[in-house]
């Protein structure tokens, strides 16, 4: 690629930011667009913001030289430009989507106000025009509903508790962070919020939201019970943010479809991070958007062997503060008939260990606790070797707290 073709990045999330940067490295710089008012920030964070632990500012990334704060509202792939809300027009030479997820709002009566807004104290948790507007709104004693009991829900479940707020959690699910953590491991999650003072129900569906005077009084369960409620906020998932490459005709699935060079249907437009379908997966998380922004800056830059082939993506939840609480979970965490399990539990420290081996080598694992073994135990999964047949090794990966 010559140094004068114009690369435009829409999205100034940790993809959109780490793919400019890389490609500022690599002589190649881009235009990034970003439409929040704020500087890029580490969206992962959130929580501790929330919860007072850090202030916005430190949670900041490094932003490009080359920063545009405008909304695309349109992408004309024959003329290589783009539409924005404010009337300007952006030409491209090549044109990478980094627009991320949207927060899922679930179909519940009331949710929405006649002019189509959230009731005054119901709140998505995505954004930091969202942490700062509920980080104004929780106060000691404040009566807080949490939807969703997954790593969103659970991590807003803490922060509102640290924050002093009477909180409930409500989880469709038989148990927390189902998708990620295997029965035991999601044990200790409830318990760690039951010691916060957190009320978790599980298989728990919410119908109505209540509202008086445009704001929210109360959450109605499906079986009638109703919840009062101050705040509620809503932690029911995400979906990749494609309606611009929808619209402008761009092939979209879950998310946009895109190739091992990142690059979608049309050849001058690639996509990374939430928003992209690699392979029949849409990742939502911040490792996977972080390697396809390092492999497509190489792509872009004119390295003609740089491919993107999928991320062996481990999920890691830390909650500091007072009474702090870790996990990890990684691979496959339910083990198929034949496979064997290694399992090491502690109730006095809360501690819980497992991992998954088939064919002698390590598939998956969940770690709670004390997680000092987490990084030789990802490593032997990342790099898919047989393991020794003696299965010592193994275990001292489990109890050596000194591989993180």
């Amino acid at each position: 690629m010559t140094s004068n073709t114009r690369v435009v990045v829409i999205g100034a999330g940790l993809a959109g930011v780490r793919l400019a940067r890389r490609l500022g490295e690599l002589g190649t710089p881009a235009l990034l667009i970003g439409e929040e008012e704020h500087r890029p920030y580490n969206r992962v964070l959130l929580a501790e913001v929330l919860a007072g632990r850090y202030s916005p500012e430190v949670i900041a990334l490094p932003a490009p030289a080359e920063l545009t704060r405008a909304r695309v509202t349109g992408i004309d792939r024959a003329a290589r430009t783009l539409s924005c809300a404010d009337g300007s027009v952006i030409a491209y030479d090549k044109l990478v989507l980094a627009t991320g997820s949207n927060p899922k709002l679930p179909p519940l009566r009331g949710l929405f106000t006649d002019d189509h807004e959230l009731p005054e104290g119901v709140h998505a948790f995505r954004t930091m025009d969202d942490c700062l507007g509920l980080s104004k709104a929780v106060r000691p004693g404040v009566r807080a509903v949490v939807i969703g009991g997954g790593l969103l829900g659970v991590s807003a479940a803490r922060a509102l508790a640290v924050r002093g707020a009477q909180v409930v959690l409500a989880q469709q699910a038989e148990r927390l962070m189902e998708r990620q953590l295997d029965p035991n491991a999601s044990r200790l999650v409830h318990r760690h919020l039951l010691d916060l003072g957190v009320e978790v129900h599980t298989e728990c569906r919410v119908r109505d939201v209540r509202c008086v005077g445009g704001a929210v009084r109360s959450v109605e369960m499906a079986d009638g019970y109703a919840l009062d409620a101050d705040l509620v906020v809503l932690a029911c998932g995400v979906h990749p943010r494609a309606g611009l490459a929808r619209d402008a005709g761009l092939a979209v699935h879950k998310g946009v479809l895109v190739d091992d060079e990142l690059r979608t249907s049309d050849p001058h437009i690639h996509a990374v991070g939430d928003c992209a379908q690699h392979a029949g997966t849409v990742y939502g998380l911040a490792a996977p958007a972080l390697e396809q922004a390092d492999a497509l800056a190489e792509v872009l830059a004119g390295d003609g062997t740089a491919r993107y082939t999928g991320t062996r993506s481990l999920t890691r939840l830390t909650l500091a503060g007072g009474t702090a609480f870790d996990l990890a979970a990684f691979g496959e965490t339910e083990p198929r008939p034949g496979d064997d399990v290694v399992q090491l539990a502690d109730a006095t420290r809360g501690t819980y260990r497992k991992v998954v081996v088939r064919d002698d080598r390590l598939v998956g694992g969940v770690l709670v606790g004390e997680l000092g073994t987490v990084g030789a135990l990802a490593r032997a999964w990342e790099g898919a070797e047989p393991l020794p047949a003696d299965g010592a090794p193994l275990l001292h990966l489990l109890t050596n707290d000194g591989g993180s």
